[in-house]
């Protein structure tokens, strides 16, 4: 096995679903670096961090790490290829993701040297439900949609659509938010054409999903070994539907984990394709 940022780090993560001493013994056969090794490492941290801004996720995902109401982890998310405005802004204004929290955030200090996206135009001359309504195409309705913050816009959006639906665009681009509540969610579609379109729009049920249905493995799992470090909160979801199947196909098997280490850097595949995978050929 190679320790490089896909192998390393994703393996290392299957690994940890398995016994310990088993897991000791096959990185010390393997050359992987212990895990404790990386968790005291602010070098290895770094690497990491800088890894996952640089890998496209699901926007869920960064709505997991969100949640977490840490100024230090929303400064990692504000850097993040897959950020969008809406989630800019509101790291920039401290508006909280936590279901237990009310009172704004800290804004870190490399956030507060950044500028937010601009107010748009239909915004201000419209107010958010106006700007809204008036969108007449996709980009004016992501830019309103992206003006959609906090509990109350939320609040103010529903009670909107529930007087009078919203136009299809606005609709659309309410409904691929992470943070877009589920009932209201439900409000725009609940057909199964609509629910695949916003899956593929990066909006998921939950680590879960993300782990055993999202591709490919080697992005994905390099993602989740973070999860202690970015949502922490959450990532025991991912574990937990992976557990079962490592530790059925793979255990202590040390061929499988060798074909699987050879496999998964081209493995185009989801996680759960690639633990069968390497476990039928080894």
């Amino acid at each position: 096995m190679r320790d490089n940022s896909t192998s390393g780090a994703a393996v290392g993560f299957l690994l940890h679903l398995i016994d310990s001493a088993d897991a000791e013994r096959i990185r010390r056969r393997s050359g992987l670096p212990e895990p404790e090794a990386e968790e005291t490492s602010e070098d290895r941290r770094n690497t990491l961090l800088w890894s996952w801004t640089r890998t496209a996720v699901p926007s869920s995902v960064l709505l997991w790490v969100l949640e977490e109401d840490d100024p230090e982890l929303n400064q990692w998310v504000w850097r993040h290829v897959s950020a969008d405005n809406a989630m800019r802004r509101a790291i920039a204004r401290g508006v909280p993701f936590g279901h237990a929290r009310v009172e704004p955030l800290t804004v870190a200090r490399s956030v507060r040297q950044e500028d937010e996206p601009p107010v748009p135009e239909n915004f201000t001359r419209f107010g958010l439900v106006g700007a809204l309504r008036e969108g007449t195409s996709m980009q004016s309705a992501r830019t309103a949609a992206s003006m959609v913050l906090e509990r109350s816009d939320w609040q103010a959006v529903t009670e909107a659509d529930q007087d009078r639906p919203l136009p299809g665009y606005a609709r659309w681009a309410l409904s691929v938010r992470p943070d877009c509540p589920p009932a209201l969610r439900a409000r725009f579609g609940t057909h199964r054409k609509f629910t695949h379109r916003v899956e593929q729009a990066g909006v998921l049920d939950g680590p879960a999903v993300y782990a055993t249905a999202w591709g490919p493995a080697s992005d994905v799992l390099k993602v989740l070994s973070t999860g202690q470090l970015m949502f922490p909160a959450r990532v025991a979801e991912a574990e937990d539907a992976l557990r079962p199947l490592v530790r059925e196909h793979l255990a202590d098997h040390e061929d499988a984990w060798a074909v699987l280490a050879q496999l998964i850097d081209t493995f185009h595949g989801n996680a759960v394709e690639l633990v069968l995978t390497a476990g039928a050929i080894a």
